[in-house]
């Protein structure tokens, strides 16, 4: 089985918060239900936020990760 593609990066590096999180918000709606958005962000808040976010929002981080100072996240839109 092939990883899922992304459909959508939005790098928010250098942005504190809670501008990841309203750029990921806006790119979000973008999207079809089911597809998957990857965020970069190197706010270490960002962590925390995103968890929350996706708890309220409902759309499920898939994928977290760790790159030296950047962040990954992977939400899939529900």
């Amino acid at each position: 089985m092939s990883p899922e593609q992304i459909a959508q990066v939005v790098d928010a590096k250098g942005l504190s918060c809670p501008m990841p999180i309203v750029k990921t918000a806006q790119a979000i709606k973008g999207l079809a239900s089911g597809q998957l958005l990857e965020v970069l962000a190197t706010d270490p808040g960002s962590v925390k936020d995103f968890t929350a976010w996706a708890k309220t929002t409902g759309n499920p981080i898939v994928e977290q990760s760790v790159e030296g100072s950047v962040y990954r996240f992977v939400l899939r839109k529900k």
